[in-house]
C-alpha cells in the first residue's frame, strides 16, 4: 500500500466516509458476510480502523490485528484499539502460518505489486485459512467514474457535473489507485496457491444514487461497485 497516498488523509478518509454513511454500512454488511468467526484476524492497510471500529462494536467481529505503511492513519487505528504494524502488504511483519484471516479491504489498488502482497497473506496464514480481498473493481461505475475523475483532476469538471456523488471520493486518493478488475485480482489469487473463489457485491445502483440507502450484500460480483472475494489456502 502506497505510503505518500494517504500520509496525509487521515482525517479526509475517515470524513468520506462518516459522510457517506449508506455506503459505508453497505460495505460493512459486504465484509460481515465472509468474516462469521474469522478467529485470528490480520488487517492488512487497515488504515485508520474504521472498519475494524464498526465490525468490533456494531457487529462482534473483533479484529485484534493490524499492518499500516502511514503512520498518520496508523496512530488513529491505535487509538480505536488494534495492534497496527507498521509495514506494507508485501511484506508482511509476521512469521509463517499465525492468523487464520486476511482482510485486504479496499488496498488493492493501492499496493504496486498485488501478486507479491497476496503471497505474503498466503504464507501469514495457517492451513485451512481464509483471505477477503475487497475492492472497487476496475469495470464498476464507481471503478469508471473515478478513473474519469483521476484523467480531469477535479470532480469540478463541467464533463463530470451530474455524474459524481453528491459527496465523491477525495481525487486525490482516486488518482493515486491502479483500479484492477475483479478478474485481475481472482486470477492472482489464484496463482499463488488460493483455491475455493467466493464472490460476493453490494453497491448494485448507480454511482449518484449509492449512498440513499444501505444495501444487504447479495452473490456474485457482475453489477456491484464493491466486490469481496473469499479464497482459502489449503
Amino acid at each position: 500500500m502506497s505510503k505518500p497516498a494517504f500520509d496525509e488523509y487521515a482525517e479526509k478518509y475517515d470524513a468520506w466516509f462518516l459522510e457517506n454513511r449508506a455506503i459505508l454500512e453497505s460495505e460493512v454488511l459486504l465484509l460481515r458476510r465472509f468474516l462469521h468467526n474469522p478467529g485470528d484476524t490480520v488487517s492488512v492497510g487497515c488504515g485508520t480502523g474504521l472498519f475494524e471500529l464498526i465490525l468490533r462494536e456494531e457487529h462482534g467481529i473483533n479484529i485484534r490485528y493490524g499492518v499500516e505503511p502511514s503512520d498518520d492513519m496508523r496512530g488513529v487505528a491505535v487509538k480505536r484499539g488494534l495492534m497496527v504494524e507498521s509495514g506494507s502488504a508485501e511484506a508482511l511483519p509476521y512469521l509463517d502460518g499465525n492468523f487464520d484471516t486476511a482482510l485486504l479491504n479496499g488496498i488493492p489498488g493501492y499496493v504496486a505489486d498485488l501478486e507479491r502482497a497476496f503471497a505474503e497473506a498466503y504464507r501469514v496464514l495457517k492451513p485451512g485459512g481464509s483471505i477477503v480481498v475487497a475492492d472497487v473493481p476496475a469495470e464498476s461505475s464507481f471503478g469508471l467514474l473515478y478513473q474519469f475523475a483521476a484523467t480531469k483532476g477535479s470532480w469540478d469538471d463541467p464533463a463530470l457535473q451530474g455524474l459524481a456523488p453528491a459527496l465523491p471520493y477525495p481525487v486525490e486518493l482516486a488518482a493515486a489507485a491502479r483500479w484492477r478488475t475483479t478478474a485481475e485480482k481472482a486470477e492472482l489469487l489464484q496463482r499463488v496457491g488460493f483455491t475455493g473463489l467466493e464472490y460476493a457485491q453490494t453497491l448494485t445502483v448507480h454511482a449518484r444514487f449509492a449512498n440513499d440507502a444501505v444495501e444487504q450484500p447479495v452473490d456474485g460480483f457482475d453489477s456491484g461497485d464493491y466486490v469481496a472475494i473469499r479464497a482459502r489456502k489449503v
